[in-house]
């Protein structure tokens, strides 16, 4: 059911116009383009913004909560951040009234493809839809690569034909790989990984993903998410920790 258009809110503190909930969808969609209604609901829910709400109980936000669920959206994307981290910075905002965001996360400008200066890896979002042309260019694999990858079961298409965001960060980071002579045989090892891993995160999950309320769904893939980085931070501590006999440190 659509939310009523904003209006402003007389003798509102804030005195800011406010929007409904679509509204603010809107807006962040703009730089967070996986942003669902479900993902709003759950941040509430969650307590990281509290949108005023009118006597028939539809939200009302201010531009102040909208910067406050932008820089949620950030801290998650940029610096993989639990939702736990994030409560403390937004509850020090509250207590000093400086914005969190001058500090941490840093907020950085972006590139026209979604590039960040100094930072190679960059973010797709998996609603990217490439062909298989576009995919290798894109990537800088060559042709036979793709193909032993796609044997390998590293790289999937899905829809066949079309490869997603992820697919193509797969395929950019085996082109990196290779350039330092590491083989297609050489990346089999970490798709074995991540199965095991994806055995053991939906065992985590499935509980909330199977319930039919959208709150419980939401809070399944911010548990996913969290589940995600919190790995990626431990597999990169570790290899660091084995290689520095190596390094000599």
């Amino acid at each position: 059911m659509n939310e009523p258009a904003a209006s402003a809110a007389p003798g509102s503190a804030r005195t800011q116009p406010l929007m409904s909930i679509g509204e603010v969808l809107a807006q962040l969609r703009v730089d967070f383009p996986d942003t669902t209604l479900s993902k709003l609901r759950f941040l509430e829910a969650e307590g990281l913004v509290e949108p005023q709400r009118t006597a028939a109980g539809y939200r009302k936000y201010s531009w102040d909560d909208v910067a406050r669920l932008r820089f949620v959206l950030t801290a998650q994307r940029d610096q993989f951040l639990p939702l736990r981290v994030i409560r403390e910075q937004l509850a020090e905002w509250d207590a000093t009234g400086e914005p969190p965001g001058r500090s941490r996360p840093q907020l950085v400008a972006v590139g026209p493809g979604g590039e960040v200066p100094g930072r190679e890896a960059e973010v797709e979002s998996p609603e990217v839809r490439l062909g298989r042309a576009e995919l290798v260019a894109r990537s800088g694999l060559d042709e036979s690569t793709l193909v032993e990858l796609e044997r390998l079961g590293v790289v999937v298409s899905d829809p066949p034909g079309w490869y997603d965001g992820d697919a193509l960060i797969i395929a950019r980071a085996v082109a990196g790989l290779a350039a330092y002579g590491l083989e297609p045989r050489h990346v089999r090892g970490y798709r074995s990984a991540a199965d095991r891993e994806v055995g053991l995160f939906a065992q985590l999950v499935a509980p909330l993903a199977r319930q039919s309320d959208p709150a419980a769904r939401a809070r399944a893939a911010e548990t996913a998410r969290e589940l995600v980085a919190l790995s990626q931070q431990l597999h990169a501590a570790l290899v660091r920790v084995g290689l520095r006999s190596t390094l000599g440190r």
